[in-house]
């Protein structure tokens, strides 16, 4: 048995406690705030994240910070991205030494650009942090549906571990030491939903959708390898995995933001009403950042920006996508040349 201390109680976290429960680890998740703690403990459910779902009295669920990583083995990191480097920091003097880390997040953080796992490495020095993505919807994990992830680290030994105490008969979880293109995968899929969506959104059709994923994960993956990534990895489970499903499953949050924006709602209205985050939106800005310094195109993403913004309509980006300069398929980032 192992002492896991999930950090976030969002759907996620909650559903990655579930799992860990199931297989008979000691699992505590942490709340940033008491009363949302208190009224998971009273009512032995996360309503807000995880409605419907009981919460094993097994599970501590906590907002004090030493309570919630005392002894741990390992940290999960389920914390929204433009929180994540706070909430580390918070953390930081309560770490039991050399704990192993999961990064669970998936984004870009502001200002930086870097993956969560950099962020973690940079402020905890405890070494490698592993990356865990992959198309995983957390209602469908907490309700033990069958799902697969990849756990990626630079130090191979750590994704083993972190596999062997992961996996089991519903969540089966795969290695790499490709951290940089796991984590991109996870980061980039969220915007090519929010493309996805509009496209639902204007009534564009299944093939306009089909085309949108394609040619978004040649974006992805001509990212990725400007960044060092390998190519594999975005036919894999972080990147076409998570891709497809995030493009195309009902519970995808970010899928549905699109498809309200395709329909002409404003952002800020569809945001305000949404209780959990659809990371692509601040993702959005941050990889074309990301794109702009190493020189990267990505079309789909400057047109989900421009979106985002307020700056085209959603069927004129669209009609801009489709009007752009005919090429060939074969994608030319191989040969040296990022456009």
């Amino acid at each position: 048995m192992k002492r896991i201390a999930v950090i976030g109680d969002g759907g996620w976290g909650s559903a990655l406690a579930l799992l860990l429960n199931r297989s008979g680890q000691k699992v505590s998740v942490w709340s940033p705030f008491e009363e949302a703690a208190a009224a998971v403990r009273a009512a032995g459910r996360n309503e807000r994240f995880l409605p419907g779902l009981p919460i094993p009295p097994e599970i501590q669920w906590t907002s004090d910070r030493a309570r919630a990583v005392h002894g741990a083995d390992l940290i999960l990191w389920a914390i929204p991205t433009r929180y994540f480097r706070t909430v580390v920091q918070s953390f930081l003097p309560l770490l039991p030494p050399d704990v192993l880390q999961v990064s669970v997040s998936k984004g870009l953080e502001e200002g930086t650009l870097s993956r969560m796992t950099e962020v973690a490495e940079d402020l905890t020095r405890y070494g490698p942090v592993v990356a865990l993505s992959g198309p995983t919807f957390a209602e469908e994990v907490a309700r033990g549906f069958p799902s697969a992830a990849v756990a990626a680290c630079r130090d191979i030994a750590r994704a083993v571990h972190v596999q062997s105490i992961l996996g089991g008969e519903s969540f089966r979880v795969y290695t790499t030491d490709d951290v940089v293109g796991v984590e991109l995968g996870g980061a980039l899929k969220n915007v090519i939903a929010l493309a996805a969506g509009v496209c639902d959104g204007i009534g564009a059709g299944t093939n306009a959708r089909a085309a949108l994923i394609t040619r978004g994960l040649a974006e992805m993956a001509r990212l990725g390898l400007a960044l060092g990534a390998r190519a594999e990895t975005f036919a894999g489970l972080s990147g076409m995995g998570d891709l497809v499903l995030t493009c195309t499953g009902p519970l995808s949050r970010n899928r549905r933001v699109g498809e309200r924006l395709g329909r002409g709602e404003r952002l800020a209205d569809i945001l305000n009403g949404m209780e959990q985050v659809a990371e692509g939106v601040a993702t959005a800005g941050n990889a074309r950042a990301l794109a702009a310094r190493v020189g990267v195109s990505m079309p789909i993403v400057e047109e989900v920006v421009a979106v985002l913004e307020g700056v085209k309509d959603p069927r004129r980006a669209v009609s801009d996508l489709m009007r752009r300069t005919l090429r060939s398929e074969r994608d030319r980032a191989r040969e040296g040349d990022p456009k």
